[in-house]
């Protein structure tokens, strides 16, 4: 069975073309409210997520992707480079590629319609960590690495797509995590008015 399951479990809808596959990455860690497992906990999981979600992405227009084998050292590799790939979109959607402690490699190659792609390297969860730099790069190139975000609700930590007009989106979803956080602001002012 295809699909997104990370990004289908918190009903995301994925980021647009191949950013969905970072997108999805970060989504597989315990988050929302209330917490759903982290789905690199252990090889069964990891291997499951890692086989649906590469035959999704793979069936994108422009992203290709092989399938991987995992063993119980790529899924704890695997898990630090995602903890630690969410830690830097968190901190304000930068990464800093040497300060991550991971590195991975990828080739440049010619297609056929004329383009320049980064291709993967590696096998594992190096594969998979190529895959997502590579993807990530592209999205900056791009200039849509900014919208990818997580939830300013500390209690949740999803990862979502700013899909709003002017990149101002601070909520996975407006109605689960920004009303309960605009409601409680709207009192405290309230209460300050009060008090004065």
């Amino acid at each position: 069975m295809v699909g997104w399951p990370a990004n289908e479990r918190y009903g995301m809808e994925p980021a647009p073309g191949c950013l969905a596959f970072v997108h999805e990455l970060l989504n597989t860690l315990s988050a929302g409210r209330p917490n759903q497992p982290d789905l690199l906990a252990g090889l069964p999981s990891a291997q499951d997520w890692a086989d649906r979600a590469l035959a999704t992405w793979s069936t994108g227009a422009d992203c290709r992707a092989q399938q991987v084998v995992l063993d119980q050292d790529d899924v704890e590799h695997l898990r630090r480079f995602r903890d630690n790939l969410h830690e830097r979109i968190t901190a304000g959607g930068t990464v800093d590629y040497a300060g991550m402690g991971h590195t991975a490699s990828a080739s440049l190659r010619l297609e056929e319609d004329g383009k320049v792609r980064l291709a993967p390297r590696g096998t594992g969860w190096r594969y998979l960590a190529s895959l997502t730099l590579a993807t990530a790069l592209e999205a900056q190139v791009a200039e849509i690495w900014c919208r990818l975000k997580t939830c300013r609700n500390q209690e949740c930590g999803i990862t979502f797509y700013d899909r709003s007009r002017n990149n101002s989106g601070v909520w996975h979803d407006v109605r689960t995590c920004g009303n309960a956080a605009n409601l409680r602001a709207h009192r405290a002012r309230r209460r300050g008015e009060l008090l004065a």
